[in-house]
């Protein structure tokens, strides 16, 4: 029995200390990136998303129909919500410190990291075996937990994942045993040809298969 799950990474913030914790509106430049390659998305079923304004308006952006899912939702980071890191950083840098290193910290009063694994474990683990493809648009933070649980990492390994912004991960489960597969949406830039039409941007997919991360 098998069981394909295709993540995509909805998450535009940077990742500095202007970063602000918790949801967030897509910039403009997101949006006209991802109406870009819409057109070149193959074909499917019924998606899933974050129930985040940034995944809705993902999902939205790519012409894809996707229903909420609350076991999709980011990290609930308790009184950070809205705040810059560099503001936290400034008014609480202990509890930050902390945070960033032990995956049972939870200073903002919100969520733990081992805790944001385990939720996103059990959902992989409950996904029905057999099913279609599924296609979900969801934040970082459960991108990398899902991958801490499809390795078998450890919760600390937590902070060493690196999902991008439109990152792609697959993770197929046969035999109870999970593989993974990264990819990127990518659009090429426009070039403008000294003579003729300018070249259309065209989506590719590039994908490429890693050992898993010890």
């Amino acid at each position: 029995m098998t069981v394909r799950l295709t993540m995509l990474c909805a998450t535009a913030a940077d990742s500095g200390p202007d970063r602000v914790f918790g949801d967030g509106a897509l910039t403009e430049r997101r949006r006209r990136e991802l109406a870009a390659v819409r057109t070149t998305l193959p074909p499917y079923p019924p998606a899933l998303r974050g129930p985040s304004v940034r995944c809705a308006q993902t999902a939205t952006a790519l012409g894809i129909e996707a229903l909420p899912e609350h076991a999709l939702r980011d990290l609930d980071h308790g009184i950070w919500a809205g705040r810059s890191v560099e503001d936290v950083a400034a008014g609480d840098p202990h509890g930050l410190s902390v945070w960033l290193t032990d995956p049972d910290a939870a200073p903002h009063g919100g969520e733990s990291v081992r805790a944001l694994c385990r939720r996103t474990a059990a959902w992989l683990d409950a996904l029905p075996p057999d099913a279609d493809p599924l296609l979900t648009i969801t934040e970082a933070s459960v991108i990398r937990a899902a991958l801490v649980h499809a390795l078998s990492l450890p919760a600390r390994a937590y902070r060493h994942l690196e999902v991008p912004p439109s990152s792609v991960v697959t993770l197929t489960r046969r035999e109870g045993l999970w593989s993974t597969r990264l990819g990127r949406l990518t659009v090429p830039q426009r070039r403008q040809p000294s003579d003729g039409p300018a070249a259309v941007a065209v989506l590719s997919l590039p994908t490429t298969r890693r050992p898993a991360i010890a």
